[in-house]
């Protein structure tokens, strides 16, 4: 039986890709549900996915934030 291969070799631009398209997935399948009207349940659920997806992604990132100096957001 196949094994899954639980090591990735994917650099920072090749995530940002997959970020981007998964953004333009959701913007698209949330736009479609808005023009129905109506709540497909599997629209519904990829969305959901995608959601929790890019959520795990966003956790995964190290930002930076001076040592040197006291950090002001924004």
């Amino acid at each position: 039986m196949p094994q899954y291969n639980e090591t990735f070799e994917l650099s920072v631009e090749d995530v940002d890709l997959i970020e981007t398209a998964l953004r333009q997935t959701k913007s698209e399948l949330a736009g479609q549900m808005v023009e129905e009207g109506d709540v497909d349940e599997r629209a519904d659920q990829s969305l959901r996915q995608i959601h929790d997806l890019l959520g795990r992604l966003h956790n995964q990132k190290v930002f930076y934030r001076p040592k040197a100096q006291p950090y002001i957001g924004g």
